[in-house]
């Protein structure tokens, strides 16, 4: 029995977004949800360690990969589809600032750059902000992109906004994974030249 996994629809570099329109598969809406597919993978990675994340960051990681599942569905489907799925919700942006305060709160301030690394759960709470900086940027570039190419020039700018909250917020969490570990310091960028 052949297996549903499978269809051999994308073998030739094109694969269908929701409401049925073949699409290559490097085109800028591909590019796009494909980047907040592998931002919410990291995502996925990181917490699977809720023993060393701090207090309420795994509830908040679970939050965010479903809003991020959400999101995908926007960007997957085209503007012309019957169906469209709900905006993005503004309190996930709401609920995002309130976990960014509450480990601010937390964490030293200091005035310096930090470089990724500390412990590894922390290098990887970096690895998912620069994921998610580079799927806003991919977010944007479909909203620049004409409805004749394939873009959507009237893409809810709540789908930037909670991205670029979400890059914020796992800067936040880098920084306060490193403060709660027993072996993690943070390491300051030291100018060379």
């Amino acid at each position: 029995m052949k297996s549903n996994i499978y269809t051999r629809g994308g073998d030739g570099g094109t694969t269908s977004l929701v409401g049925g329109t073949r699409v290559a598969k490097d085109s800028p809406r591909l590019e796009a949800y494909g980047t907040v597919d592998e931002l919410n993978s990291w995502l996925g990675l990181l917490a699977a360690s809720p023993e060393s994340l701090p207090e309420g960051a795994s509830d908040t990681l679970t939050m965010v990969q479903n809003t991020l599942f959400d999101l995908g569905t926007i960007l997957a489907t085209e503007p012309e589809s019957t169906w469209q799925p709900a905006p993005p919700d503004p309190s996930k942006v709401e609920a995002l600032e309130a976990a960014i305060d509450a480990l601010d709160a937390t964490i030293p301030r200091h005035n310096r750059f930090i470089l990724p690394g500390g412990t590894p759960l922390s290098a990887q709470a970096q690895i998912a902000r620069t994921v998610a900086r580079r799927a806003e940027r991919r977010i944007i570039t479909l909203a620049h992109t004409p409805a004749k190419e394939g873009g959507s020039p009237g893409l809810d700018q709540g789908v930037v906004r909670f991205v670029n909250r979400l890059s914020d917020y796992l800067f936040v969490l880098a920084r306060a994974i490193n403060n709660i570990s027993p072996s993690g310091r943070e390491i300051f960028w030291e100018k060379s030249c």
